[in-house]
């Protein structure tokens, strides 16, 4: 739990705080699974006291399967979640059900150049991709081109199986992650580019990350960045989440959803 003991300590001090902003995959949920039915009731009681908004580079379909699914609140709460799928290229907030309010999308021109980016990059390290892969490995998710080590369907397919392979790949070949991350960036200057998850890379059009996500709230929800705290496992540099650090947002890294719960139930109680 990196740090966590410090920041226990401190989330103390973030009773000041209007909206705590959270990472999606592998913060509030395992990676492309549902959160749990205690994570669920956390937030539940979260969004009675906090607004909330979500971040992550899955879709709006994958916030569906891991988070509102699986949120059983009185629909009066929801006015208090903001959603922002695909590293905020995408926009959601509920007005009589969940509205987009801006879509940020890539050209099919742009597309077939990340793509091809992609593909030039495998052949010049020597990339070789596992046997079996599960679904689309480069997926065009309109706002974002990502790209999976195992295919965009591997949870989806093998379950616990699935996330466990995903793992050991991490641990294994993140070095390998990265190597591909900063040539596509050297490639497509034009773009972002940002390690995410523990298999993915995911490609945005330039300017636009979880940093743009935090100003995003901060023009549409009028709740200034020193009165957020921003929560999320790939805090570090190179991670998905540590574009927000570019913002001065006050942030606590975590391990996983266990660490999140802890964060969670210290914020409740100084609440």
């Amino acid at each position: 739990m990196p740090m966590l003991k410090t920041f226990l300590s401190a989330v103390k001090k973030l009773n000041n705080k209007d909206l705590i902003v959270f990472d999606l995959d592998g913060t509030l949920a395992p990676s492309k699974s549902p959160m749990d039915k205690e994570m669920s009731e956390l937030l539940k009681e979260l969004l009675k006291v906090k607004k909330i908004a979500v971040i992550g580079g899955g879709k709006y379909g994958l916030f569906q399967f891991q988070l509102l699914v699986c949120l059983k609140v009185p629909t009066a709460l929801f006015h208090n979640l903001f959603l922002f799928p695909t590293t905020a290229t995408t926009f959601y907030r509920y007005k009589n059900g969940w509205k987009t309010v801006y879509s940020h999308k890539l050209s099919l021109k742009e597309v077939a150049k990340i793509k091809s980016t992609f593909n030039r990059v495998f052949k010049e390290i020597g990339y070789e991709h596992p046997k079996k892969i599960y679904g689309e490995l480069i997926e065009n998710r309109g706002t974002q081109v990502s790209f999976s080590v195992y295919g965009q369907d591997i949870v989806a397919t093998l379950g616990q199986k699935g996330i466990r392979l995903k793992e050991e790949w991490k641990n294994k070949h993140t070095p390998t992650k990265m190597k591909i991350a900063k040539l596509m960036q050297k490639y497509l200057p034009e773009f972002e580019v940002r390690a995410a998850g523990f298999t993915t890379i995911d490609v945005t059009k330039k300017g636009i990350d979880k940093a743009y996500g935090l100003h995003q709230i901060e023009k549409h929800i009028h709740v200034p960045i020193k009165r957020m705290v921003f929560i999320g496992d790939a805090i570090f540099p190179g991670g998905n989440d540590y574009a927000v650090t570019k913002t001065g947002v006050d942030n606590i890294p975590v391990d996983g959803p266990e660490d999140t719960k802890k964060i969670i139930k210290e914020i409740l109680k100084v609440a």
